[in-house]
């Protein structure tokens, strides 16, 4: 069995389980066998997986997992065998019926009875717990494989587009190999994909055919697994390699349009599916309360709240992690790093008060840098004083500091005054302001800002995107003509307006004032750290490190460009009407319970008192025998909670839906929220 490096640090697996590994390897050599299909896939998924460890090891350490788990829920089972048995759960009575007369024979069934079900349960808890402990375990790497492939595949178009720049850039077929190999930080598995084919040929003596070879066996993407065999079949023919790359990159682009439709039609029928699935709590709350009308209907106001408190969130959570498996956020943070030259760039990725940048790496050696980190906190104090609104759009989730104990002081005073519900009868009597101040009131005050800044963040980020495809045609434009790269960024900002076209001419300053461009790139780059932008800032600062005339890069990362803004037209305009069918069905279900409550059962309040104050009307006393079972008060809260419980569930799937994103549902929920809440006081 072979030993699969792994660049990502292993499984972090200590010693204590290497040794709990060694004892339990004699039962591993026992169970399995050297021709075990089970073991030799096990050892291709920890290969796939990066994960350091031999196939041996591993599967003798899941075993004393697993042994060590069961034994645990044995010895829970036995306890609970033996108290279902004292506390007279299981009587001594016949267990299957089946006659055995007197005698010896029914002596030893009396005997054992007690026993056999004592060791039954134990067996039965055991066995579930060395299955529990034993396959996740062996789930591990399938696991940590399947979400290698997933980002392989998604980065895969990307990366060949990479390739195919440097190709047309001029470099050759190890140099690509070395510059792929270096480009994790952008290209993430894809590149360590290559780093191993990079450290076989320097540490193992392989040369790189062999190498290419071996990692189109061990990918866990066939995908790449089948670029890498095309790519070696180029390079053992000695074919031209731009022009494969260049048939591949637009085979891939034309795959990743494919996949994206099958993505978006999937969506599509998920979105029918949460609009029936939605519908579902709302047809049983109308069954329960027409059944507790029938005279000795066994029908009990705990399936209510269960429906209410436990069904409406779990098919919303489940519509989401449904809805996960086929929307994957873009992998990668958008950071680019300067590797072994000046760390300037990369201690300063975040920037402002949260990180002082460089001077923190010295802090302590010297009194002198302590002096300079205090200033450079006090100035980035006062700047954050001056401009507060500036700081919390680039660091969002920082106004839950202020909103969250804002909340929590506000609820707790209201409770301390007494102006907020106690108990649930206060509740019956107060549903609407004791909902407010105990779940609208915290939620307005932490979502609110929250939304408002980080869209405002998403915003600012992505508006140095809108015109990049455009921008980088003018670059390769420019370059034509026999400028540098850096005299087209200036001929482009003078030319052109918005965003990106001011950030080109500030690197262009940066680059006069004795900035190296590579490092004015991609300190641009971690000043918006959106993971396009990282890929196209990497193409071009390992191409214009070779070369100054690169239009023929620039207009494939426009190329590129150009087709990832296809695919996100295309997802904004389908993934729009899913949130309106989701909305939609929110509406609906608000409407046709508001319609219960007026129309239903206040009608039938009505007719109950309408008849125990006239006395003796016939339909009056029909009436009042058919909702003298209703709780009118509780069903009003409980309707109330269930549109507002929907309110924000169907909030928080819009955003997830609209970018993979839990947080850019906020805006959904709050406005959805406060829909139930207007509603619902005109209502009540």
């Amino acid at each position: 069995m072979s030993l699969q490096r792994d660049d990502s640090g292993g499984t972090g697996m200590s010693a204590g389980s290497d040794a709990l590994g060694d004892r339990f390897y004699p039962l591993y050599d026992w169970l399995f066998g050297e021709d075990s299909e089970f073991v030799a896939d096990i050892e291709t998924k920890l290969a796939q997986a990066r994960m350091t460890d031999t196939v041996e090891l591993y599967l003798s350490r899941a075993l004393g997992i697993g042994f060590i788990s069961g034994l645990s829920l044995w010895l829970i089972g036995l306890m609970i065998g033996y108290g279902l048995v004292a506390l007279g759960f299981i009587a001594n009575e016949p267990l299957i019926g089946i006659p055995v007369g007197t005698g010896l024979l029914l002596d030893i069934i009396n005997l054992l009875r007690i026993p056999a079900v004592v060791f039954f349960a134990g067996l039965f808890f055991g066995s579930i717990g060395f299955a529990f402990g034993f396959g996740s375990m062996v789930a591990i790497p399938y696991s940590r494989a399947s979400s290698r492939k997933r980002e392989i595949n998604m980065l895969l178009t990307d990366s060949i587009s990479f390739m195919y720049a440097l190709s047309v850039g001029g470099l050759n077929q190890l140099e690509i190999i070395e510059a792929m190999a270096e480009a994790d930080d952008t290209y993430g598995e894809v590149a360590r994909e290559f780093q191993s084919i990079v450290k076989e040929t320097e540490y193992f003596d392989i040369d790189y055919r062999t190498a290419i070879r071996k990692q189109a066996l061990e990918t866990p993407s066939d995908d790449l697994s089948q670029f890498l065999t095309d790519m070696l079949s180029i390079v053992n023919s000695g074919g031209d390699m731009e022009s494969f790359l260049e048939d591949k990159k637009e085979k891939h682009m034309r795959t990743a349009k494919q996949e994206q439709e099958l993505t978006l039609e999937t969506l599509e029928l998920f979105g029918e599916m949460y609009m029936t699935l939605s519908l579902f709590p709302l047809l049983l709350i109308i069954i329960m309360v027409i059944m507790q009308m029938i005279p000795n209907a066994d029908v009990s106001d705990q399936m209510l709240y269960m429906v209410v408190y436990g069904l409406i969130p779990m098919i919303g959570v489940g519509f989401m992690v449904l809805v996960s498996t086929v929307k994957h956020d873009e992998p990668g943070d958008g950071y680019l790093t300067m590797g072994n030259t000046d760390q300037r760039t990369e201690t300063g990725q975040e920037g402002g008060l949260l990180s002082l940048g460089l001077v923190e790496q010295f802090t302590g050696r010297h009194s002198v840098f302590d002096r300079i980190k205090n200033r450079e906190g006090t100035h980035e104090t006062i700047e954050v004083l001056r401009q507060p609104h500036i700081f919390f759009r680039d660091h969002p989730l920082v106004t839950l500091v202020l909103t969250l104990p804002l909340a929590l002081v506000i609820v707790v005073t209201a409770l301390v005054n007494g102006s907020a519900p106690t108990s649930w009868d206060e509740m019956l009597e107060a549903p609407i302001w004791g909902t407010f101040i105990y779940l609208y009131v915290p939620l307005y005050i932490t979502a609110l800002p929250l939304s408002i800044f980080r869209e405002w963040n998403v915003r600012h980020r992505n508006a140095v995107v809108n015109k990049l495809s455009e921008d980088l045609r003018k670059l390769s434009s420019s370059n034509d003509t026999g400028l540098t790269l850096l005299e087209s960024l200036k001929a482009v900002s003078d030319t052109t307006s918005g965003k990106l076209a001011r950030e080109f001419e500030m690197m262009h300053t940066k680059v006069n004032y004795g900035m190296s461009l590579t490092e004015a790139l991609i300190e641009f780059n971690n000043k918006y750290h959106i993971p396009r932008l990282a890929r196209t800032t990497r193409l071009i600062t390992e191409a214009q490190e070779a070369s100054n005339q690169i239009s023929d890069v620039l207009r494939t990362a426009a190329t590129a460009s150009e087709n990832h803004d296809d695919i996100e037209r295309e997802r904004k305009s389908r993934t729009r009407m899913q949130i309106v069918i989701i909305i939609m069905t929110f509406m609906t279900v608000l409407a046709v319970i508001a319609i219960l409550k007026t129309q239903f059962i206040d009608t039938m309040a009505g007719l109950e008192t309408g008849g125990s104050g006239g006395g003796g009307g016939g339909g009056a006393m029909q009436g009042a025998n058919l909702s003298e079972n209703i709780d009118v008060d509780m069903l009003s809260v409980l309707f109330f909670h269930a549109v507002t419980l929907q309110a924000i569930i169907s909030g928080f799937i819009c955003g997830y839906i609209r970018d993979a994103d839990l947080l850019s549902g906020l805006k959904y929920a709050v406005g959805l929220s406060a829909v139930a809440l207007i509603g619902w006081t005109l209502v009540a």
